[in-house]
């Protein structure tokens, strides 16, 4: 076997790594925003804490300082509009949230109210991890604001979104 075809089963193979898709809303100042996130997992029970990579160079990573708030709002698996309304991205201080209904949390971050669920975060620590950076946070609060299933996701591909 060549070593492009060894390649392309590895992609494949990462590529079935399932995760969810995410909105990480995000308020510093005057100024908020929110982009799509996938690479999002539980990693402490006690105390409760998650890990979310964002990709090297996204501005938005700028305010992921420790100590910073933000929500992970939990897509239900209808929501494909958010996944488009999210996944083009916003330039800072473009708004994100026009024409999308949201609440704020005890932590004064943008919560969506037609999420499934949101948890409120606290940047605890960080890491570069490769083309990534990984941010660990502190889930200070959250709960669910409605019924249905997380959406998840599958690439066919493990070497790109």
């Amino acid at each position: 076997m060549s070593p492009a075809e060894d390649q392309r089963r590895l992609t494949a193979a990462l590529g079935r790594v399932a995760s969810g898709l995410f909105i990480l809303s995000a308020r510093r100042g005057d100024l908020e925003t929110g982009m799509l996130t996938s690479w999002v997992q539980q990693c402490s029970f006690e105390p409760p804490q998650v890990s979310v990579a964002v990709k090297r160079g996204r501005w938005l990573a700028d305010w992921l300082t420790d100590g910073a708030g933000f929500a992970l709002n939990v897509l239900d698996d209808t929501q494909t509009d958010m996944i488009v309304h999210f996944g083009r991205g916003f330039n800072q201080g473009e708004p994100a949230f026009r024409g999308v209904p949201i609440d704020r949390s005890a932590e004064g971050n943008p919560i969506l109210t037609e999420a499934l669920a949101f948890l409120d975060c606290r940047v605890a620590g960080h890491c570069q991890a490769g083309d990534h950076d990984l941010f660990i946070a502190r889930v200070v609060g959250g709960r669910l604001l409605g019924e249905g299933h997380p959406m998840v996701h599958v690439r066919k591909s493990g070497s790109h979104y």
